[in-house]
């Protein structure tokens, strides 16, 4: 296990510019390791073993990292998707995201009997999508599946994920959960009416039913893991890149009794992430009403004063009055849309939305 005092694994602090190259280095091994594979199965003719790099975000894992690794030690050995083909998890990170349990010291104790456990030491709490892209930004392996560290997510359930992602060329894939997931029931339909809400009106991107279980192409899970700004809401980043998402029937378990880790405020944070993190559309919404209303403004300033000339308005001095505050409030608004645009630039920067993606 990492000491927490030691910088390579204690965050990012090698800059952005570091972490793109190191992803940019990856990427290119982990292409020359494909290719050397496929040439292998081309001599033998033995299948292709498709390799797993397991990221868990932990928060208040005390409880249950331990069975949840256990759960995973079997596939840790070479084994076969529900189609027959080849997988293995080749590692297994737990980002440790300074919870306020004895997670530490589960972490240490995994790491130390598990040879394919690592540990990865965050500074301080950063939250669950921080502590997911700093898993993902230090992961070797072909695919990335990303797991919640209470369990509720059935390890077993990758082989059927991998097979669904080869069978439709997909780049990601959400476990999409046949029963209502382990929480209450406002908390359930609340979750719903979000999701919907973001698919559906606040990102142009195919930003799909997404969860915390993800299965991703490595490659591509570390170029967003190098590019992702702060406060960055994961899968609206993941969106950005990704070609074709795709859903995989799986049942969420609820094996503990234990608080949720989200009261209302954060959950209520992590809406503000979604909508923040999902693009300029409300902005272009601010932009479009200033619009409207500048040309409404005028057209009527205009049909009161043609009014006034003939006479229908007969109140000394509400006319001027009218066409001033028509005007101004169409010229304010105009230039707040102006505004929104701007803003709208300097978010896609800041959210570290990259140009294109190899």
């Amino acid at each position: 296990p990492v000491s927490p005092t030691e910088t390579p694994t204690s965050g990012r602090a090698a800059g952005r510019d570091a972490g793109r190259i190191d992803a940019v280095v990856l990427g290119r091994v982990l292409v020359r390791r494909i290719l050397a594979a496929m040439a292998r199965v081309e001599e033998t003719g033995a299948p292709f073993e498709h390799t797993i790099s397991i990221v868990v975000p932990v928060y208040r894992g005390e409880m249950t990292l331990g069975p949840l690794v256990k759960e995973l030690a079997p596939f840790a050995e070479p084994c076969r998707t529900p189609a027959g083909r080849p997988w293995r998890v080749e590692e297994v990170l737990l980002v440790h995201d300074g919870g306020p349990d004895r997670s530490d010291a589960v972490v240490r104790r995994l790491a130390a009997a598990y040879p394919y456990v690592h540990a990865i030491w965050l500074s301080r709490n950063y939250g669950q999508h921080a502590a997911t892209l700093a898993g993902m930004s230090s992961t070797g392996a072909d695919w990335i599946v990303t797991l919640d560290e209470d369990g509720q997510f059935n390890p077993s359930d990758i082989g059927s994920m991998l097979d669904v992602a080869l069978d439709q060329s997909a780049q990601l894939v959400y476990g999409s959960p046949t029963n209502p997931p382990p929480h209450g029931r406002m908390r359930n339909f609340s979750s719903r009416m979000t999701k919907s809400m973001a698919t559906r009106f606040l990102t142009k991107e195919p930003l799909a039913r997404f969860s915390s279980f993800r299965l991703i192409l490595g490659e591509i899970g570390r170029g967003v893991a190098a590019y992702a700004g702060s406060g960055v809401y994961l899968d609206v980043a993941l969106s950005w890149v990704i070609q074709r998402t795709a859903l995989c029937p799986v049942t969420f378990r609820q094996l503990y009794d234990r608080p949720s880790g989200y009261s209302f405020l954060k959950l209520f944070d992590h809406f503000s992430e979604l909508v923040i993190s999902s693009g300029t559309r409300p902005l272009r919404l601010v932009s479009l009403a200033g619009a409207i209303a500048a040309t409404g403004g005028i057209i009527v300033a205009v049909a009161l004063v043609i009014a006034r000339i003939l006479g229908h308005i007969t109140v000394p001095g509400w006319t001027s009055v009218t066409v001033l505050l028509l005007l101004l409030g169409g010229a304010i608004l105009f230039a707040l849309g102006v505004v929104a645009e701007y803003m709208g630039a300097a978010v896609r920067m800041a959210m570290g939305k990259p140009l294109y993606l190899i």
